[in-house]
Parts: structure tokens; sequence; C-alpha cells
């Protein structure tokens, strides 16, 4: 298949190791700025993925993250902050990176080009009808994900695509393709930077509107976080403060008891 891989076009900027360091940051923010703006362009197909995915997890179902290099970093970073963040077991948004863990700080040669070993750690969990699966990839052709993807869809299994290329592979074997069309890069092919930056933002937005969805957020603050520190510890006892009124040691003591906020709150209110 021939489509258009804008991700490798070259970049508009030139002679970068003759300009000055403000000269460099001034131009990589001028193409950063152009990210929010594709990513906005979007919004119907992250919105059409994000009432999909709240109906199947209601129904238990999780979301799997496909993806290499840069891409499965991001899937696997975006699926460790949601326990955390707001509560939820790991097991129910879960990233998968083409060379396993090991790949998260080093590459790992040829993993990415295996047609067939994403389905196969799909199966290790047990994957079902009710789960989503995620393909991530800047170019919109790595062969981890979209074997992954052809399989899972395969499998009556809902299948959808980041890409920042148009009309790429991976977008033609997902149900809901999300393409964020940022432009070449600043240092031409390095997917890092504004393709990265897009797919973080738009796997924010889908983890961030689900939780929303299945009542893990209260008002705008994060009830359900993990008290995994004494920051967080400092932030609940405050919202229950504003909460309840309670003085702060009060407000302290019975989350620790209770060991949410939103526990506290409902306990307190009992």
């Amino acid at each position: 298949m021939s489509f258009e891989k804008i991700t490798e076009k070259a970049s508009f900027y030139t002679d970068l190791e003759k300009k000055t360091v403000g000269e460099l940051l001034h131009d990589i923010n001028q193409e950063d700025r152009k990210v929010p703006i594709a990513v906005g362009e979007a919004l119907p197909q992250i919105e059409r993925l994000v009432v999909a995915i709240v109906e199947r997890m209601q129904k238990g179902g999780r979301i799997f993250y496909m993806g290499a290099g840069t891409s499965g970093r991001l899937g696997v970073l975006d699926a460790s902050e949601i326990p955390p963040t707001f509560g939820m077991p790991p097991t129910l948004v879960v990233g998968l990176i083409a060379g396993g863990d090991v790949a998260l700080r080093n590459p790992v040669e040829h993993a990415e080009d295996d047609l067939q070993r994403g389905w196969e750690e799909l199966k290790c969990h047990k994957i079902n009808s009710m789960d989503t699966v995620v393909g991530i990839a800047a170019s919109g052709s790595t062969p981890y994900v979209i074997g992954a993807l052809r399989a899972a869809r395969a499998h009556g299994i809902l299948t959808a695509s980041v890409s920042c290329n148009p009309d790429s592979p991976i977008a033609h074997e997902a149900d809901i393709p999300v393409e964020v069309i940022v432009g070449p890069e600043f240092v031409t092919g390095s997917t890092r930077l504004k393709s990265g930056t897009a797919q973080k933002l738009v796997l924010n937005m889908i983890t961030t509107a689900t939780m929303i969805r299945l009542g893990r957020v209260k008002g705008n603050r994060m009830v359900n976080m993990q008290l995994s520190n004494d920051k967080l510890i400092d932030r609940g006892a405050r919202m229950i403060v504003d909460e309840l009124g309670l003085d702060y040691q009060q407000a302290k003591n019975l989350l620790l008891m209770h060991g949410s906020v939103k526990d506290a709150i409902e306990a307190y209110k009992k």
C-alpha cells in the first residue's frame, strides 16, 4: 500500500547546526504550536472512540495500547498513570510495547517488524470482545501494530488507531482511526517531536474523558487517586476540607482511615 508519509517529509527548517540556541527553541516552539490545532481537528473521531470505550468498560472491558518505540512508550506511560490518578486497577488500561519492557529504555532490534507478536501478547492477556485495542504509530505503518489490529478486528474486538499520516495502513485496520496530521518534523523524521506530542495529547484525552465518564472524578477533582506520597495525602486532605468544612487534621485523619477522598466523604456524610 502506498500512502503519503508526511512524517518523513523534509523539515521546513534548514542549517539547524548554524542556528543559535534561541533560534532553535523559537523554531521548535513555532512547530509545536501546530499540534493542538491538529488534535482539535480529530476531536470527532476521539469522541467516537471514548463513547465506545466507556460503553465497553462499563461491562468489564479494558483498553490495550499497542505501539513501538516512542509510540509504545507513550502508551505504556498513559496506562501506568491511570491507577495512581484514578484509583483503577492496573489491569484495566494496559500498555504493550514491541520488544517488551526492555524497549522502554533501549531499542530492541526488529521488534516492531514482527507482524504476529502483538496478537500473541494480547492473547496472553485473554483479550475478549468487550476490550478495545488502540494501535499507536506516528508513521501508521508499524507491522507489530498492524498485525495486532488486524487479528483483533477479525475476532470482533473494537480497534482504533492513532497516527500522524493520512490514510495509513493502521487506519485501514481500525474501526475508529484517529489521524492527527501535524506535518513534517523540525528534525526531519524525528517523530518524538510533534507527532509524539500529538499522540500524548490524544491518549490523555481518551483515558481522562473515559475515567470521568466512569465516575472517577467528582467536580474537577481526583477523588479516587492513590495516596502514594505526602503530596497526594495533603491534596486529598484539602479536598475534604473544602467539601466538608472540617479542620485540616481532622480531614487528614478521615482520609487516611478510609483510603480515598471519595470514601472518606461518603463515610462522613453517613
